[in-house]
């Protein structure tokens, strides 16, 4: 049965980075900070696990998680970014739903600034 979920999980990101590739030849505006809509998050343990599968990712450097807001923000180490695809295939295999990805041209520092003026 988690061998079909884990399947599951793959094909899902694998869809979700489908739908959100770019356009052959157009540019991208910010390969930086992504930040994205998570439900299924209610606790401090929720936000712990997320952010232990996250800091394990070579490629990840700050992370932001707000469970009010359900967000999860993204900041790629300097000169790496962030592989959406498999930034949302660790969500869900921590057990969340990635609703929607967005990447910003802003810190992790400074969504964490806006989200705590909410």
């Amino acid at each position: 049965m988690k061998k079909i979920l884990s399947a599951f999980a793959l094909a899902a990101a694998g869809f979700a980075a489908q739908a959100q590739a770019p356009v052959p030849g157009a540019a991208v505006a910010n390969p930086g900070t992504v930040q994205f809509s998570v439900n299924g998050m209610v606790c401090a343990f929720c936000a712990q696990g997320i952010e232990k599968r996250l800091t394990k990712m070579p490629e990840t450097g700050p992370l932001y998680i707000n469970l009010s807001q359900k967000v999860v923000a993204v900041q790629p180490k300097a000169g790496m970014s962030i592989d959406v695809a498999k930034v949302t295939a660790q969500i869900i295999e921590a057990g969340y739903e990635v609703t929607a990805s967005q990447p910003l041209a802003k810190t992790v520092a400074s969504i964490r600034a806006e989200m705590k003026k909410k």
